[in-house]
């Protein structure tokens, strides 16, 4: 399968770029290539091949997500430099 120059200018067209003439017969190479190992590919029986959902069987290993409070109120605003009854003061950031 080959693809033409009027091909190459649609496309760039529908994806809103813009080739010059020496660029216009590169992208029309490259897809070229592209679509010949596209149709060397269909030769290949595929019969009997499980499609992939993973490249591996490596499964993560992840701890389980419990929420719990590890620092009560009182103890994080210990350590604040500057707070106001039960909040943290911080620098205006936004006038």
């Amino acid at each position: 399968m080959s693809t033409d120059i009027q091909t190459i200018k649609k496309l760039a067209h529908l994806a809103r770029l813009e080739f010059n003439e020496e660029k216009e017969q590169e992208m029309l190479q490259d897809l070229n290539k592209i679509l010949n190992w596209m149709d060397k590919l269909r030769e290949l029986d595929t019969e009997n091949v499980e499609p992939l959902t993973h490249m591996s069987e490596e499964v993560n290993v992840l701890r389980e997500d419990a929420a719990r409070n590890t620092v009560t109120h009182e103890e994080a605003l210990l350590n604040a430099p500057k707070k106001d009854s039960d909040y943290f003061r911080v620098p205006k950031v936004l006038e």
